[in-house]
């Protein structure tokens, strides 16, 4: 009797903590009680980079004397990053998503929420023989001889973000809506890339091929630019969190900083010129470490003619593929020549969302790592190049970065 009377007064006094906002009995401090668990996240496919200190810049002649990547040392807090560069599949399932989503609007597929929201209700069937979705394909004198062909030009998604500089400025006093901002585009990778890049050169089966034959899926995704690999960033976010709504993951996929790529490439090993720590462009061997272009041209000579399998090569200390060649990659940084000088120690970053009717030079976004395209000069792991935010092209794609709340256990560095 004694017991139960003792498990009563016990389960009267959890029920007061929790219905008096977590305030004990005797008024002491003990937080709220009724907080969401956090155990962290290990997203697929991406690897955990811990937080350290590197040296930023040139560890290698600055042949151009460019004067834009003087040493500097910095710290950066832990983050994962993919352990490959997105490849056609993966941005595909973007693709994909974005094709479903358009014709589920317009066949009316549509649920309300718990929260009274309208949403597309994904549980229906699509057909796409059905003459309802006629408009998404060409039709009238742009189709071509008979074919049914999706029109791929009206895949647009639109994505969000928060200018959270704007809103820690003192000089912003405005609305919330001053700080919100939205932009719309079309995500279909531009397969002329392989066309444009280069003048006289046959190379349109890769225009016919590359992006959706089965024999490139692991190839990495190109021909996208700087907006449509951070509106795939938003839609990886949005996916992730509306399959797991118990976890409490406020930060977004995003493209890694500058500092961030330099420092994941590097591997561990400071000033390391390439991310397999030594100096040369092969192993003891002579074999060729990544897909660049050898000597004068020699294209063939490291194993691809143009990119080759995300995963190729040996990966750097932190488990990360074809940091160097292959494909140079987006990086959430606006280029400036002389950023080294102006950005803080921890963490830096400089950005900057330029605007259509912006002067070109503001469109500058910093790329990294060289590409299949490149001398062994731009695979080093200090050095700097960028691409104005609405080109495509052949030989730049883009891996994602998260960032890792809290501090691991193994972060001594």
């Amino acid at each position: 009797m004694k017991k139960i009377t003792l498990l009563a007064g016990v389960l009267a006094l959890i029920v007061l903590m929790t219905s008096c906002g977590g305030v004990s009995e005797d008024g002491q401090l003990i937080g709220v009680i009724d907080r969401p668990k956090w155990g962290g996240i290990n997203p697929y496919g991406m690897v955990y980079v811990p937080s350290g200190r590197l040296h930023i810049g040139q560890s290698d002649q600055d042949i151009f004397s460019s004067h834009t990547q003087k040493s500097k040392a910095i710290s950066i807090s832990g983050f994962y990053m993919d352990d490959t560069e997105i490849t056609n599949n993966e941005y595909r399932q973007f693709v994909q998503w974005v094709r479903d989503s358009i014709a589920h609007t317009i066949m009316g597929d549509f649920m309300v929420d718990d929260y009274g929201n309208e949403q597309l209700d994904w549980e229906y069937e699509l057909d796409y023989n059905d003459e309802t979705l006629d408009e998404m394909f060409y039709g009238g004198d742009e189709a071509f001889a008979g074919q049914r062909e999706l029109d791929t030009r009206k895949y647009n998604f639109k994505y969000f973000w928060k200018d959270w500089k704007k809103a820690a400025s003192m000089a912003n006093k405005g609305l919330r809506t001053s700080i919100l901002n939205e932009e719309e585009v079309n995500i279909y990778p531009d397969t002329l890339v392989w066309i444009r890049t280069f003048a006289y050169s046959y190379n349109e089966p890769y225009t016919r091929n590359y992006f959706w034959h089965p024999a490139f899926d692991d190839y990495p995704v190109v021909g996208v630019n700087w907006k449509m690999a951070k509106a795939f960033s938003f839609w990886r976010t949005k996916i992730w969190n509306t399959y797991r709504p118990e976890e409490v993951n406020t930060e977004e996929f995003r493209l890694p900083t500058e500092s961030e790529w330099e420092y994941a490439a590097r591997g561990g090993k400071d000033m390391a010129p390439f991310p397999w720590g030594a100096y040369y462009l092969r192993n003891s061997k002579g074999c060729l470490l990544a897909n660049f272009k050898p000597g004068r041209g020699n294209y063939p000579e490291d194993g691809g003619q143009y990119t080759v399998k995300v995963d190729s090569y040996y990966p750097n200390d932190y488990g990360l593929f074809c940091m160097a060649g292959n494909v140079s990659e987006w990086t959430e940084t606006a280029y400036v020549e002389n950023a080294y000088s102006l950005v803080h120690d921890m963490n830096p970053d400089i950005k900057y969302d330029a605007k259509e009717d912006d002067p070109e030079v503001y469109k500058r976004k910093v790329i990294r790592g060289g590409s299949w395209k490149d001398i062994g000069y731009y695979l080093q792991t200090g050095t700097r190049d960028w691409e104005f935010q609405d080109t495509t092209k052949s030989y730049i794609g883009f891996r994602c970065a998260l960032t890792f709340l809290g501090r691991s256990v193994g972060d001594f560095n």
